[in-house]
């Protein structure tokens, strides 16, 4: 089979990288990264240098392997904007095992910070703070061992925190395929959230320690769940329209794990108006701690979960995360820390969530195909829509 032509990279198919200056200060905080590993003081390629290297492999489709990354490095423009040197095979190669993915982490968390709300009103004020929590199964290379997931077969999870107001991520973690995901939200958790979660975080004593945070929670629990009723609230109107068929303040669990909650919870049925496998109505179960929220708001944010499951496709069908660029364990979380920001300033430049159109019409806009004003109408054009 014939190779491949490769395709050299040039000055003048890179443009708008100006674009990169917003995430440029929270890059300086890297340059200092390792910098106990290089007592010889010879270190060329800095964190921040590879990291904002990374980025253009999601804003510039030429850029797609280490070679072309090494190749973009020597790029007058590219050069100029990181302060960089041509780097070495090796030291690209190097640099998934040498930088701290921690790093990348904090400025995920601040880039989110600065995301406002996408929606407003007495919902949006209700369900503050709502977050989508799940984890998504990513391929792995055959040489990741510490991928080992089952029997010759590697993969990796990436367990992500999303806040589904501001259509952003806000957190995640990389593990091994069978990584426990309610143990990665216990080590995780943060103040002033509403916990969104689905069946399989179901465990109480995952439940007591999100509020023990000072945080909330909406998930669902199993249908054998037990429970001593405290108090049967009526159901609104608004909230039967919304499938709600009963509202009750518990004790949640028997009497051996009523002793891990410290407070009554809510338990809210609802009927999705869909059927399961067997063509039986699909009933929910759902536990939260808000004893204010209105029924059907307690429904309507469990649906809000499925936001999360729509960024695990844009993130791995859209964006291109699935290619990995890295075999370590820090290396691959580098590259995936790299593409939340990647994603964040996305919605950071547009206020929008991120969409295939849109990044097709940066990539036209860095690659050279489209102006900056082509660019600010498409970015005009979808705030009308909005609005």
């Amino acid at each position: 089979m014939a190779q491949p032509r490769r395709v050299d990279i040039h000055d003048k198919d890179l443009h708008g990288l100006k674009y990169f200056q917003l995430v440029g200060p929270l890059l300086e905080r890297l340059q200092s990264a390792a910098a106990a590993r290089d007592q010889a003081g010879n270190r060329q390629l800095f964190f921040d240098q590879y990291a904002g290297l990374l980025l253009l492999t999601f804003f510039s489709p030429i850029v797609t392997s280490l070679r072309a990354l090494q190749q973009a490095s020597g790029l007058a423009k590219v050069q100029k904007l990181l302060g960089c040197q041509r780097a070495a095979l090796g030291s690209l190669s190097e640099a998934g095992r040498v930088f701290d993915p921690a790093l990348l982490r904090q400025i995920v968390g601040d880039l989110a910070r600065q995301a406002l709300p996408l929606a407003q009103g007495r919902e949006a004020e209700a369900l503050r703070g709502l977050t989508a929590v799940d984890g998504t199964v990513m391929a792995a290379l055959p040489k990741m061992a510490w991928a080992l997931w089952r029997t010759e077969e590697r993969a990796l999870k990436m367990h992500l925190q999303f806040d589904v107001l501001k259509g952003v991520p806000t957190d995640a973690t990389v593990t091994s395929a069978n990584g426990p995901e309610s143990e990665e939200l216990r080590a995780t958790l943060q103040a002033d959230r509403l916990y969104v979660v689905d069946r399989g975080y179901a465990e109480y004593q995952l439940f007591q320690d999100i509020i023990d945070a000072k945080s909330s929670f909406i998930g669902r629990i199993r249908d054998n769940a037990v429970w001593t009723v405290i108090e049967e609230r009526p159901v609104s109107g608004a909230a039967h329209a919304d499938g709600v068929q009963s509202d009750r303040v518990v004790y949640l669990g028997c009497v051996k794990s009523a002793a891990v909650f410290k407070q009554p919870l809510r338990v809210v049925q609802v009927d999705t108006g869909k059927t399961d496998s067997q063509g039986r109505p699909e009933i929910l179960l759902l536990a939260t701690d808000r004893l204010d929220l209105d029924a059907e708001l307690v429904a309507l944010g469990y649906r809000f979960r499925w936001a999360v499951e729509l960024f695990f496709r844009w993130f791995k069908c859209i964006l291109g995360c699935r290619h990995l660029l890295a075999t370590s364990r820090d290396g691959v979380t580098i590259q995936l820390y790299v593409g939340l920001i990647a994603s964040l300033l996305i919605s950071l430049w547009t206020g929008k969530k991120p969409t295939k159109r849109t990044l097709e019409m940066l990539q036209f806009y860095f690659a050279g195909l489209a102006t900056e004003e082509e660019l600010q109408e498409h970015i005009e054009k979808l705030q009308r829509h909005d609005s």
